[in-house]
């Protein structure tokens, strides 16, 4: 596994693939490479006009999806399954910012969660029909080494009562999508559809960039990307074990890969560590529970 490469994908050719945040970094990387071995891809973005451009280098198909407005993840949602028959093979629940000011979102909740988390989960649910519809489908969800992190409160998700700290935030997050994966799995045995997740290890994306901006410091944006992509490694091996969860023959579903070298920060792919609180299972019912609450989907499968 640790040497495994993109030329080891099969022929994607028949499949359906819905990416969110497929417009740069990770989820682009990802939407060419399956495009290019024969996949129809949907790249699911916030903005119309970054997504069409994506789109038209990718050869794929472009919907508007707001992670952060549940109004927009339903519209999406809707419009993915009409538009594919009712049918998807491979989500990647990939889109996120990160950590940056504490804001609300239309609909309350505080925005790291809302986009990296809440709509990721209400959009899995949502599209359960299309994904069941396909013979052998999988969720893939991209979490972060961050996962490791303080911060996570099942009762206060919204940071309500703690004080918020962006660290914390962007950690909660990411824990949450790991732990929202786990679940998932659980409730889907027996079914055709499985639920796996993979982190990028630290990678040459846009987001420290983006986070700086995000917390009112644009003059050290700049700066702070080329830092990144000088110390880091480029998004082509970044997403290998996105694409080895996606494609992978041997994954078994409830699998979470990571980089397999210098501490699972730099290249390969092999098996990545879960922090023990993803493996309370009666806490992560809590978050599944507590997820439904404030999306206002109902959860699929019950």
């Amino acid at each position: 596994m640790a040497g495994w490469s993109e030329d080891e994908i099969g022929d994607q050719g028949g499949r359906t693939v819905v990416i969110t945040g497929a417009n740069s970094g990770l989820g682009l990387r990802a939407a060419t490479v399956l495009a290019g071995k024969g996949a129809r891809v949907v790249l699911a973005c916030r903005s119309r006009e970054r997504g069409e451009r994506a789109a038209g280098a990718v050869g794929g198909e472009l919907v508007v999806l707001d992670l952060a407005d549940q109004t927009s993840v339903r519209t999406a949602a809707s419009e993915i399954r009409e538009r594919t028959g009712d049918r998807v093979d491979l989500l990647i629940d990939n889109a996120g910012i990160p950590a940056g000011r504490f804001r609300r979102t239309v609909d309350g909740h505080e925005s790291i969660l809302a986009t990296n988390y809440l709509g990721h989960a209400a959009l899995t649910w949502l599209l359960m029909p299309a994904l069941r519809a396909a013979p052998a489908a999988r969720v893939v969800t991209v979490s972060s080494m961050a996962q490791r992190g303080k911060g996570f409160d099942v009762g206060d998700l919204n940071f309500e009562r703690r004080r918020f700290r962006m660290a914390y935030g962007y950690s909660q997050s990411k824990l949450a999508g790991l732990m929202f994966a786990l679940e998932l799995q659980e409730r889907l045995r027996g079914s055709s559809v499985i639920s796996v997740a993979a982190h990028p290890g630290f990678t040459a994306t846009e987001i420290g960039a983006a986070g700086a901006r995000n917390q009112g410091l644009g003059a050290v944006a700049r700066p702070l990307n080329v830092l990144t992509k000088a110390l880091s490694q480029p998004v082509s091996e970044g997403t290998l074990p996105i694409l080895y969860a996606a494609t992978g023959r041997d994954v078994r579903g409830g699998d979470y890969y990571g980089p397999s070298k210098f501490g699972e920060f730099f290249r390969g792919v092999g098996p990545a560590r879960i922090d023990p609180r993803a493996e309370e299972r009666a806490v992560r019912a809590r978050l599944w529970d507590r997820t439904a609450e404030l999306t206002g989907v109902t959860p699929d499968p019950a």
